[in-house]
């Protein structure tokens, strides 16, 4: 009987060249995968800008839409996102979010919420943008007067007096 020599893979042959196959789709994958965050990242800024700009601009037209003539004071005019707060200007003067920001940080402890606890209250999904858009909206609320900024980028309500219809 004689034996026909068939030549046989070697198992370890056969693993590296399988390996080898899959740690370049890999390699493969993670250039695509970086290709994509940074495409994201310049659409998320995109945004950002977008949302900034679109904010700046309705300040300015409310700011010239409020500006007191000849010595009168100036008051609450529609379309303002963000009036100064004064006695007797309610929170429905404002925009449902910033509402919304109001009952939380009138429910808030004394120390104060950061804007991730905030927008983690309001609830939805956390992205990068919408953090920037609850930053700003607290942090213009702060500016006109609406809630205090506790500590750097820490606010909380207002402790010697409370705008009307905030909790």
């Amino acid at each position: 009987m004689s034996l026909v020599e068939v030549p046989v893979p070697s198992v370890i042959g056969l693993l590296e060249a399988r390996e080898k196959k899959v740690r370049e789709e890999v390699a493969r994958l993670r250039e695509e995968a970086e290709r994509v965050q940074a495409a994201l990242d310049a659409a998320e800024r995109y945004l950002n800008r977008l949302a900034d700009a679109r904010a700046t601009v309705a300040e300015v037209l409310a700011a010239e839409q409020t500006a007191p003539a000849a010595g009168l004071p100036g008051r609450v005019v529609p379309g303002r996102i963000v009036p100064p707060w004064s006695p007797g200007i309610d929170a429905r003067a404002l925009a449902v979010e910033y509402q919304r920001i109001l009952s939380i940080l009138a429910a808030a402890p004394a120390d104060g919420l950061r804007a991730p606890q905030i927008l983690g209250r309001i609830g939805g999904e956390v992205t990068p943008s919408r953090l920037e858009g609850v930053r700003a909206r607290v942090r213009r609320l702060a500016d006109r007067g609406w809630v205090r900024e506790v500590t750097p980028n820490v606010f909380g309500r207002l402790t010697t007096e409370t705008p009307a219809g905030a909790g």
